[in-house]
This record gives C-alpha cells, structure tokens and sequence, in this order.
C-alpha cells in the first residue's frame, strides 16, 4: 500500500468570491452610509476585482465592506491583494487581484519548513503550483498540517486530496 499523502494548495473557490462580491453589490446599494456615493464593485477579468465611488473616504469603506464579506464566505484575506486608491476622472478605484496558486519562492519555503521542523520521514515535492507531503504514518502528516497552519506564511493554504 502506498504512503498516507496530501496535497497543499492555495485556491479560492470561484463561486464562493462570485457570492462575496454580490453580497457586496447588494451591500453598497442599501446601506444609507453608501446611497449617492456611486460606490459599486465589479469584476475585472477572472482574479480582478474593482471598487468604486466618488470620493476615496468612501472607496476604502467599500473595500473594507468586501473584506468582510470574504470572511464570511471562508475565503482568507491572505489571497486578497488590494491596491491603493487612485483618482479615475470624478471617481476612485480600487483594483483588488485574488492570488492563487503557490509561488516557486513561497513553495521552496514551505519545504524547507516541512524538513527542518516537521517529523522525521516525511518528504514534500513542489509539483507546479501545489505541494504534495507523504509520509509513513498518518499522525506525522497531521502534525505537518498543524505545523504549517501555525507557520506565519504570506499566503493561503488548504490542504486537499488527504490519504
């Protein structure tokens, strides 16, 4: 039988960000704080995200209505990258990018974190945007997921496909 095994990965489920960001929309047309401001979010291409209104007080207040809403939805602010506001004619925007995917950089991280404090006899292989850790026993894994989940990385990791 082969090794227990799991994959670390950093995504962000497409349907719960679509349910943040009309939740959001819905948000930013019926609050009174929001009525007459021209504050609306919409989204820009697959991981794009872009907040508007008229005056940058405003904006920040969208952005900060979305974050929370990103937290409801279980998705972690770690994959939100928010720029800051620019003047856009009589408007202010807010282009927000969603990362996904582990960096090569950031993957060689987490191995080299895996090896020098994880259990002995578990290995970690980068394999393109995700991370694969076997080992012996099932316990040593677990204690790998609680290590990392207690690691101060800058990035969002779910642990998927756990044999």
């Amino acid at each position: 039988m082969a090794n227990p095994s799991f994959d670390i990965v950093s995504e962000i489920d497409s349907a719960e960000l679509d349910n943040a960001i009309n939740q959001t929309s819905k948000e930013l047309s019926n609050r009174f704080d929001f009525r007459g401001t021209g504050a609306q979010i919409d989204r820009s291409g697959d991981e794009g995200v872009t907040l508007t209104a008229e005056t940058e007080d405003r904006v920040k207040a969208a952005l900060e209505v979305f974050k929370d809403k990103l937290v409801k939805r279980n998705i972690s602010l770690k994959s939100l990258d928010a720029g800051d506001p620019r003047a856009s004619g009589k408007t202010y925007k807010i282009d927000c990018t969603m990362k996904q995917g582990i960096a090569t950089d950031v993957a060689k991280k987490i191995n080299k974190l895996i090896r020098d404090e994880g259990p002995k006899g578990v290995q970690s292989q980068i394999q393109g945007e995700q991370l694969r850790v076997s080992g012996k026993k099932r316990d040593d894994l677990q204690a790998v997921i609680s290590l990392l989940k207690g690691a101060d990385l800058d990035v969002a990791l779910q642990f998927t496909n756990y044999r």
